[in-house]
């Protein structure tokens, strides 16, 4: 009579852990991917956001100031703030834009400096 050789209980045991331990690090790699996706979104709208903002300073007829403001992109809503400055050339003046998520203003997604002429 032949003996069927089979897997021991141990055996199993440590098998499925070893496979538990493997499946939940690739279920935390995909979570941190789908989240990744979602942060470079959000920076991907306020950056158009900022660039939206710089364009219109840029064709505006006065000289740009300070300013807020709030912005939709994509359906998602951003506050924006605008810091106008001087520059060396007199001719020309600095525009910084900073974008943020409109439910955390703390946290900038976008930064953008632009330079635009100065009306005669």
């Amino acid at each position: 009579m032949r003996r069927v050789r089979a897997f021991t209980l141990v055996e199993v045991l440590v098998a499925l852990s070893l496979l538990a331990v493997a499946l939940a690090a690739g279920m935390r790699a995909l979570a941190q991917s789908a989240d990744g996706a979602g942060t470079l979104k959000a920076r991907t709208l306020a950056l158009w956001v900022a660039q939206n903002r710089l364009a219109q300073a840029q064709l505006a007829a006065d000289a740009p100031g300070n300013a807020r403001g709030e912005a939709i992109q994509a359906g998602t809503r951003f506050v924006w703030e605008v810091r106008a400055g001087g520059t060396p050339n007199p001719a020309f003046r600095r525009i910084d834009i900073t974008v943020a998520a409109a439910d955390a203003p703390g946290y900038a997604l976008a930064q953008l400096t632009g330079y635009v002429a100065v009306p005669r």
